[in-house]
Protein backbone atom coordinates (compact mmCIF):
# COMPACT_ATOMS: atom_id res chain seq x y z
CA UNK A 1 0.00 0.00 0.00
CA UNK A 2 2.43 2.38 1.04
CA UNK A 3 4.96 1.65 -2.45
CA UNK A 4 1.20 2.29 -4.11
CA UNK A 5 1.12 5.62 -2.79
CA UNK A 6 4.33 6.52 -3.85
CA UNK A 7 3.98 5.53 -7.06
CA UNK A 8 0.61 7.52 -7.43
CA UNK A 9 2.58 10.48 -6.06
CA UNK A 10 5.74 10.22 -8.82
CA UNK A 11 2.54 9.57 -11.28
CA UNK A 12 0.65 13.24 -10.64
CA UNK A 13 4.58 14.85 -10.85
CA UNK A 14 5.35 13.35 -14.03
CA UNK A 15 2.09 13.92 -15.73
CA UNK A 16 1.59 17.18 -15.01
CA UNK A 17 4.01 18.90 -17.14
CA UNK A 18 1.68 22.12 -16.96
CA UNK A 19 2.77 22.74 -13.15
CA UNK A 20 6.22 22.60 -14.86
CA UNK A 21 8.25 25.74 -16.72
CA UNK A 22 6.91 25.27 -20.63
CA UNK A 23 6.59 27.39 -23.64
CA UNK A 24 6.23 27.30 -27.44
CA UNK A 25 8.86 30.20 -27.59
CA UNK A 26 11.03 27.95 -25.46
CA UNK A 27 10.34 24.69 -27.73
CA UNK A 28 10.98 26.47 -30.60
CA UNK A 29 14.11 28.37 -30.04
CA UNK A 30 17.03 27.15 -31.34
CA UNK A 31 19.96 27.58 -28.32
CA UNK A 32 23.23 25.81 -27.27
CA UNK A 33 21.35 23.66 -24.92
CA UNK A 34 20.75 20.45 -26.71
CA UNK A 35 20.38 18.42 -23.95
CA UNK A 36 22.82 15.50 -25.22
CA UNK A 37 25.69 13.37 -24.42
CA UNK A 38 28.25 16.05 -25.51
CA UNK A 39 26.85 18.55 -23.55
CA UNK A 40 26.77 16.68 -20.77
CA UNK A 41 30.54 16.08 -21.56
CA UNK A 42 31.54 19.07 -21.50
CA UNK A 43 29.21 20.33 -18.52
CA UNK A 44 31.27 17.70 -16.52
CA UNK A 45 34.61 18.76 -17.49
CA UNK A 46 33.36 22.19 -16.24
CA UNK A 47 31.80 20.72 -12.95
CA UNK A 48 35.19 19.28 -12.12
CA UNK A 49 37.14 22.03 -12.91
CA UNK A 50 35.14 24.27 -10.27
CA UNK A 51 37.10 24.29 -7.49
CA UNK A 52 39.72 25.92 -9.29
CA UNK A 53 36.85 28.94 -10.38
CA UNK A 54 35.60 29.59 -7.03
CA UNK A 55 36.20 33.01 -5.62
CA UNK A 56 35.78 34.26 -2.03
CA UNK A 57 31.96 33.98 -1.87
CA UNK A 58 32.08 30.37 -3.04
CA UNK A 59 35.26 29.53 -0.29
CA UNK A 60 32.73 31.11 2.29
CA UNK A 61 29.38 29.17 1.53
CA UNK A 62 31.83 25.98 1.82
CA UNK A 63 33.25 26.94 4.91
CA UNK A 64 29.69 27.86 6.56
CA UNK A 65 28.66 24.22 5.34
CA UNK A 66 31.30 22.70 7.16
CA UNK A 67 31.09 25.02 10.00
CA UNK A 68 27.51 23.77 10.29
CA UNK A 69 28.13 20.40 9.81
CA UNK A 70 30.42 20.23 12.89
CA UNK A 71 28.52 22.26 14.74
CA UNK A 72 25.68 19.81 14.91
CA UNK A 73 28.01 17.14 15.17
CA UNK A 74 29.59 18.33 18.29
CA UNK A 75 26.03 19.93 19.96
CA UNK A 76 23.12 17.97 17.97
CA UNK A 77 24.11 14.37 17.22
CA UNK A 78 23.83 12.69 20.07
CA UNK A 79 20.78 14.71 22.06
CA UNK A 80 18.64 14.28 18.81
CA UNK A 81 19.33 10.03 18.10
CA UNK A 82 18.76 10.00 22.07
CA UNK A 83 15.04 11.63 21.66
CA UNK A 84 14.31 10.01 18.61
CA UNK A 85 14.99 6.28 19.70
CA UNK A 86 12.67 6.63 22.66
CA UNK A 87 9.49 6.33 20.59
CA UNK A 88 10.07 4.27 17.17
CA UNK A 89 6.15 4.08 16.69
CA UNK A 90 6.54 5.59 13.59
CA UNK A 91 9.27 3.36 11.74
CA UNK A 92 6.84 2.58 9.32
CA UNK A 93 4.37 4.94 8.79
CA UNK A 94 3.78 6.64 5.42
CA UNK A 95 5.38 9.80 5.85
CA UNK A 96 8.70 8.09 6.84
CA UNK A 97 8.91 5.31 4.36
CA UNK A 98 7.77 8.07 1.79
CA UNK A 99 10.96 10.25 2.53
CA UNK A 100 13.28 6.98 2.83
CA UNK A 101 11.68 6.07 -1.00
CA UNK A 102 12.36 9.06 -2.22
CA UNK A 103 16.18 9.15 -1.45
CA UNK A 104 16.70 5.95 -3.13
CA UNK A 105 18.30 4.97 -5.95
CA UNK A 106 15.63 4.37 -8.23
CA UNK A 107 13.85 8.19 -7.50
CA UNK A 108 15.45 9.49 -9.78
CA UNK A 109 15.77 7.20 -12.15
CA UNK A 110 12.04 6.84 -12.38
CA UNK A 111 12.01 10.28 -12.34
CA UNK A 112 14.13 10.83 -15.09
CA UNK A 113 12.49 8.47 -17.51
CA UNK A 114 9.02 9.81 -16.40
CA UNK A 115 9.75 13.39 -17.97
CA UNK A 116 11.85 11.80 -20.64
CA UNK A 117 8.89 9.72 -22.01
CA UNK A 118 6.81 12.47 -22.03
CA UNK A 119 9.33 14.50 -23.59
CA UNK A 120 9.85 12.28 -26.38
CA UNK A 121 5.89 11.71 -26.73
CA UNK A 122 4.92 16.04 -27.04
CA UNK A 123 8.22 17.03 -28.33
CA UNK A 124 8.42 19.05 -25.30
CA UNK A 125 11.64 20.91 -24.71
CA UNK A 126 10.67 22.37 -20.70
CA UNK A 127 10.18 17.83 -19.74
CA UNK A 128 13.23 17.42 -21.51
CA UNK A 129 15.44 19.96 -19.67
CA UNK A 130 13.81 18.73 -15.90
CA UNK A 131 14.59 14.99 -17.16
CA UNK A 132 18.56 16.09 -18.19
CA UNK A 133 18.59 18.30 -14.87
CA UNK A 134 17.50 14.85 -13.10
CA UNK A 135 19.98 13.00 -14.25
CA UNK A 136 22.99 15.04 -14.58
CA UNK A 137 22.70 16.54 -11.24
CA UNK A 138 22.17 12.63 -9.71
CA UNK A 139 24.86 11.31 -11.31
CA UNK A 140 27.49 14.69 -10.09
CA UNK A 141 25.90 14.26 -6.53
CA UNK A 142 25.97 10.48 -5.90
CA UNK A 143 29.72 10.78 -7.28
CA UNK A 144 30.83 13.62 -4.71
CA UNK A 145 28.64 11.64 -2.01
CA UNK A 146 30.59 8.57 -2.32
CA UNK A 147 33.88 9.66 -2.52
CA UNK A 148 33.22 11.84 0.61
CA UNK A 149 31.99 8.75 2.21
CA UNK A 150 34.86 6.85 1.55
CA UNK A 151 37.10 9.70 2.20
CA UNK A 152 35.31 10.36 5.82
CA UNK A 153 34.71 6.99 7.34
CA UNK A 154 32.15 7.99 9.80
CA UNK A 155 30.38 5.15 11.27
CA UNK A 156 26.52 4.66 11.21
CA UNK A 157 24.96 5.63 14.59
CA UNK A 158 23.55 1.70 14.66
CA UNK A 159 26.55 0.70 14.88
CA UNK A 160 26.98 2.09 18.58
CA UNK A 161 30.70 3.45 18.21
CA UNK A 162 28.94 6.97 18.74
CA UNK A 163 29.30 10.32 16.72
CA UNK A 164 33.14 10.64 16.59
CA UNK A 165 34.00 7.24 15.29
CA UNK A 166 35.68 7.92 12.09
CA UNK A 167 37.35 4.96 9.56
CA UNK A 168 38.95 6.85 6.60
CA UNK A 169 38.57 4.74 3.84
CA UNK A 170 38.34 1.78 5.45
CA UNK A 171 35.28 -0.12 2.95
CA UNK A 172 35.07 0.91 -0.26
CA UNK A 173 31.63 -1.24 -0.14
CA UNK A 174 30.27 -1.58 3.28
CA UNK A 175 27.73 0.90 4.41
CA UNK A 176 28.99 0.27 8.34
CA UNK A 177 31.47 3.11 7.54
CA UNK A 178 29.37 5.22 5.11
CA UNK A 179 27.08 7.60 7.16
CA UNK A 180 28.54 10.87 6.07
CA UNK A 181 27.34 12.66 3.73
CA UNK A 182 23.90 11.04 4.35
CA UNK A 183 23.45 9.59 0.54
CA UNK A 184 19.83 9.96 0.68
CA UNK A 185 19.67 13.17 1.42
CA UNK A 186 21.94 13.87 -1.31
CA UNK A 187 19.63 12.76 -4.02
CA UNK A 188 16.61 14.02 -2.28
CA UNK A 189 17.75 17.28 -1.90
CA UNK A 190 19.15 16.76 -6.07
CA UNK A 191 16.49 15.96 -7.01
CA UNK A 192 13.68 18.58 -5.40
CA UNK A 193 15.58 21.43 -5.90
CA UNK A 194 15.77 20.92 -10.27
CA UNK A 195 11.62 20.16 -9.71
CA UNK A 196 11.61 23.79 -7.59
CA UNK A 197 13.52 25.44 -10.14
CA UNK A 198 11.39 24.29 -12.69
CA UNK A 199 7.89 24.31 -11.54
CA UNK A 200 6.21 27.41 -12.31
CA UNK A 201 3.65 28.16 -9.69
CA UNK A 202 5.19 29.68 -6.26
CA UNK A 203 3.17 27.28 -4.18
CA UNK A 204 4.76 23.98 -6.07
CA UNK A 205 8.14 25.12 -5.74
CA UNK A 206 7.97 25.31 -1.81
CA UNK A 207 6.18 21.76 -2.25
CA UNK A 208 8.45 20.35 -3.93
CA UNK A 209 10.83 20.17 -1.16
CA UNK A 210 8.22 18.25 1.28
CA UNK A 211 9.16 14.81 0.35
CA UNK A 212 13.26 15.75 0.65
CA UNK A 213 12.68 17.14 3.85
CA UNK A 214 10.77 13.95 5.09
CA UNK A 215 13.78 12.38 3.55
CA UNK A 216 15.77 14.23 6.01
CA UNK A 217 13.68 13.30 8.69
CA UNK A 218 13.13 9.68 8.35
CA UNK A 219 17.07 8.87 8.07
CA UNK A 220 17.60 10.38 11.35
CA UNK A 221 14.51 8.68 12.71
CA UNK A 222 15.19 5.32 11.08
CA UNK A 223 18.93 5.37 12.89
CA UNK A 224 20.32 5.66 9.77
CA UNK A 225 22.18 8.35 9.98
CA UNK A 226 23.09 11.61 12.34
CA UNK A 227 21.89 14.98 12.10
CA UNK A 228 24.96 16.50 10.92
CA UNK A 229 25.57 13.61 8.12
CA UNK A 230 21.67 14.75 6.79
CA UNK A 231 22.49 18.36 6.76
CA UNK A 232 25.97 17.67 5.10
CA UNK A 233 23.98 15.47 2.29
CA UNK A 234 21.07 17.72 1.87
CA UNK A 235 23.46 20.82 1.52
CA UNK A 236 25.26 19.16 -0.99
CA UNK A 237 22.46 17.85 -3.40
CA UNK A 238 21.24 21.44 -3.18
CA UNK A 239 24.02 23.39 -3.90
CA UNK A 240 24.82 20.71 -6.72
CA UNK A 241 21.49 20.85 -8.00
CA UNK A 242 21.26 24.31 -8.29
CA UNK A 243 24.70 24.49 -10.24
CA UNK A 244 23.46 22.19 -12.82
CA UNK A 245 20.35 24.49 -13.47
CA UNK A 246 22.26 27.87 -12.98
CA UNK A 247 24.05 26.16 -16.57
CA UNK A 248 21.11 26.33 -18.60
CA UNK A 249 19.51 29.68 -17.31
CA UNK A 250 22.57 31.92 -16.71
CA UNK A 251 24.79 33.71 -18.73
CA UNK A 252 26.69 32.68 -21.71
CA UNK A 253 25.98 28.73 -21.54
CA UNK A 254 22.33 28.84 -22.74
CA UNK A 255 19.08 30.96 -22.87
CA UNK A 256 18.24 33.45 -20.87
CA UNK A 257 15.14 31.56 -19.68
CA UNK A 258 14.41 34.73 -17.35
CA UNK A 259 12.11 35.92 -19.89
CA UNK A 260 10.08 32.67 -20.29
CA UNK A 261 10.19 31.53 -16.68
CA UNK A 262 9.73 35.11 -14.54
CA UNK A 263 8.90 32.89 -11.42
CA UNK A 264 12.14 30.83 -11.50
CA UNK A 265 14.07 31.39 -8.60
CA UNK A 266 18.03 31.66 -9.13
CA UNK A 267 20.83 31.54 -6.93
CA UNK A 268 23.51 32.12 -8.50
CA UNK A 269 27.04 29.99 -7.10
CA UNK A 270 29.34 30.71 -10.15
Amino acid sequence: MKHKIYLILLLIIICEPSLFAQNPALRDSVDRNKYNFSQFGNETVDFIKQPTKWNGSDWLKLGLISAGTFLIMETADQPIREAVLKDQRYYKSVPIEFGRMWGELYSPIVLFGGFAIHSMLTNDKGTRKIAYEIGQASLYAGAVDYILKLAIGRARPYMEEGKSSFHPFSSLFSQNYHSIPGGHNTAAFAISTVLSRNAKPIWLKGLAYVPAVLTFISRVYQDQHWTSDDFLGAALGYVIATWVVDQHEQGDNGIQVSSVYPLTIRIALD
